[in-house]
């Protein structure tokens, strides 16, 4: 059984949902890219009862409001959507559990606010985006963003209508790594019904956010700047592995080393088998290992 919140905020609210009971140990899940809070609806179960679980939804996701006209939506802004949570639930000190882009999220909040979280978990998710090596590209994503952001505003354009098989089927034409039982949960949240059909509700300006980009060498230091347990998860056929990075191999080895070095009296790194939404599509490949490092007692001392 799970309860419905919603946060107000200067121009809506912040839609989430939560399992257990709200005096257990706080964790705060955070879901995908244009995913929304259900991504967990099969994973949570499986967890400790002993903790209180909330999913929110990111600004422009499931069931929360979009921003106001003009806004593009930066990724700062996902991690100010934590804190909004965080300070309307008045936690002090929790775990963060982020899939994808939500682990990204949670590593920023991390560097932020390392004495607000007591242990970080990452689904398929090594905690930042990795900035393009090359300068020119990286200058021409940004542009991207604003030239995308103007033409969408000239265009006026309105949400389409789908039938739930279309909907559906969509969806996972655009996320590959999902079954359909799992594009069903993510639709349950993500889509409203309307006399025309089925309407995502995302916003579609979320497509085309303004990322926060790391160097390696950035990624290395901000990782030694967590000061309690992290727990890492990788799909054997997710986008993190090795073969599925033929051009971040430095950023790869860069990081390995680390986690053999300094990193790896706190950094627990895990490879199970599974897609990109191994979580969703089959959690109990990763309910144990999050379980047990759920219940597990920090014994590594505070930086």
């Amino acid at each position: 059984m799970f309860s419905e919140l919603k946060f107000p905020v200067p121009w809506g609210h912040v839609a989430a949902k939560a399992w257990g009971h709200s005096e257990g140990h706080p964790v705060l899940c955070l879901h995908g890219w244009l995913d929304n809070a259900n991504t967990f609806d099969k994973l949570i179960p499986l967890l400790p009862r002993d903790c209180y679980y909330v999913a929110m939804d990111f600004s422009g996701h499931g069931l929360s409001s979009h921003r106001p006209a003009g806004c593009p939506y930066h990724f700062l802004d996902y991690v100010t959507d934590v804190c909004r949570v965080t300070a309307a639930l008045q936690w002090r000190r929790f775990t963060l559990m982020g899939h994808s882009m939500g682990g990204a999220v949670a590593g920023m909040f991390c560097f932020l606010y390392p004495e607000m979280v007591d242990k970080l978990i990452l689904l398929e998710s090594l905690g930042f985006l990795l900035a393009p090596e090359d300068t020119e590209a990286w200058l021409k994503s940004k542009r991207r963003v604003i030239d995308r952001l103007l033409s969408l505003e000239a265009k006026q354009q309105t949400p389409k209508a789908r039938s739930p098989e279309a909907a559906l089927q969509r969806l996972l034409e655009a996320n590959s790594h999902l079954t359909p039982e799992g594009g069903a949960i993510l639709l349950q949240r993500g889509a409203t019904e309307t006399p025309a059909g089925l309407v995502y509700n995302r916003d579609l300006r979320a497509r085309m956010q303004s990322r926060e980009f790391f160097t390696v060498e950035q990624c290395v230091k901000l990782l030694q700047k967590i000061q309690d347990r992290v727990l890492i998860i990788i799909s054997q056929d997710g986008l993190l592995v090795p073969h599925n990075l033929p051009s971040r191999n430095h950023f790869v080895k860069a990081l390995q080393e680390a986690f053999e070095s300094t990193l790896k009296e706190h950094i627990q790194l895990a490879e199970v088998p599974g897609s990109h939404f191994v979580h969703l599509n089959e959690p109990e490949m990763v309910s144990g290992i999050i379980s047990n490092f759920l219940t597990a007692q920090n014994t590594r001392a505070r930086l």
